[in-house]
């Protein structure tokens, strides 16, 4: 999402491996666009210890993804976000309850209802799987995109879900810092290019500040992973583009990223799927996101899988964001399904992690 509101509303309104390899992860090179992307692999992944975190509008979908499907999920990571189901199917609430607070605060009873609906016509997962789920949220202090207090909703819905808040949730407000994905301090780690100012935000969206929100939420969710040299890192860590076709969904770019460290070519590893927010997809000709995220060293050392589906840029969504206020879904429809598992991107999503955590050949 843009860092100044006008802009998120203008976009909204606009509402065996036969693969080619990038090059390694901490090259600042772009990726070979000359070669045709491969199919997903099936990979034999894991189906325990699996993920979902995102950014922004790719916040918002992180949460539909996993209350639809907590039984495929450990944990949910939620950076610069609201709570689940708060647009409701409507752009006017998007803007105006669930970025900014001009129609008054949020009301979880409200959101409750949606999803105790939503569960009768078995289109969520259940309140036991749901309370099972490890939990990280970040929000900046000085957010101007998506309000603070949108934040602290989230926080006090998710501690309504979980069977012990104290010890599934970690939710961390940094005051003075803006929207966007902190990445780090580039006085400390100067080999990550182009961040946006901690304070300000802007740009790729990826924050210079201390934290690394990425590894933080990650070591949170499925505990610390070991130490290894950054340099043996950069030598193992490939992205994969993949054709996302076999994924159509409205709204969907032409092609995704995985992320597959060495470890994990002959299969077995868990998967983290990592989903952008507006204004961040590659598709737009951008790598930022993928590339230095933070993610990806963290995956290299555990040996995780981290997938990165892109949304893409359209008349009706120019800032390429996932589908968190029903645009996707049929015009006719009253209340959309968009946060439920008949989501159109949802089941995109859901389909993408079935392929890797398939048998190879299949």
């Amino acid at each position: 999402m843009k860092t100044r509101a006008p802009l998120l509303a203008a976009s909204l309104l606009g509402g065996g491996l036969a693969i080619a390899f990038t090059t390694p992860l901490l090259a600042n090179q772009p990726t070979d666009a000359g070669a045709p992307a491969a199919a997903l692999p099936a990979l034999g992944a894991a189906r325990d210890n699996a993920s979902v975190i995102g950014v922004s509008s790719g916040g918002y979908m992180a949460s539909q993804l996993a209350v639809a499907w907590p039984e495929r999920f450990t944990g949910l990571g939620i950076i610069s976000a609201g709570p689940w189901g708060c647009a409701q199917g409507s752009l006017s609430l998007a803007l105006t309850q669930c970025m900014l607070t001009t129609k008054g605060p949020i009301d979880l009873g409200t959101l409750d209802e949606r999803y105790q609906s939503y569960l009768k016509r078995e289109l969520v997962g259940t309140p036991q799987q749901l309370s099972t789920l490890r939990a990280y949220s970040w929000h900046g202090g000085a957010d101007s995109v998506v309000a603070p207090s949108i934040g602290q909703s989230l926080t006090q819905q998710l501690s309504s879900w979980l069977a012990d808040p104290e010890q599934q949730l970690q939710a961390v407000v940094d005051e003075g810092a803006a929207h966007g994905w902190p990445v780090g301090s580039s006085q400390a780690e100067p080999d990550i290019p182009e961040r946006a100012d901690c304070a300000e935000g802007g740009g790729n969206h990826l924050l210079d500040c201390e934290r690394k929100v990425g590894e933080e939420a990650l070591d949170w969710i499925h505990g610390p992973a070991p130490e290894k040299d950054v340099e043996s890192i950069s030598e193992r860590g490939r992205l994969v583009r993949f054709d996302q076709s076999d994924f159509d969904a409205r709204g969907l770019a032409d092609e995704g990223y995985l992320f597959l460290p060495e470890s994990c070519e002959s299969g077995g590893c868990p998967v983290s799927v990592a989903l952008h927010g507006c204004g961040m997809s590659a598709s737009e000709g951008d790598e930022s996101f993928v590339r230095h995220n933070g993610l990806n060293e963290r995956a290299d050392r555990e040996g995780r899988l981290v997938l990165y589906p892109q949304a893409k840029a359209s008349m009706a969504n120019p800032q390429g964001c996932w589908d968190w206020w029903g645009f996707t879904e049929s015009s006719w429809q009253l209340d959309p399904l968009h946060d439920s598992r008949e989501g159109r991107q949802i089941g995109s999503l859901m389909q993408m992690l079935d392929k890797l955590q398939s048998s190879p050949g299949s």
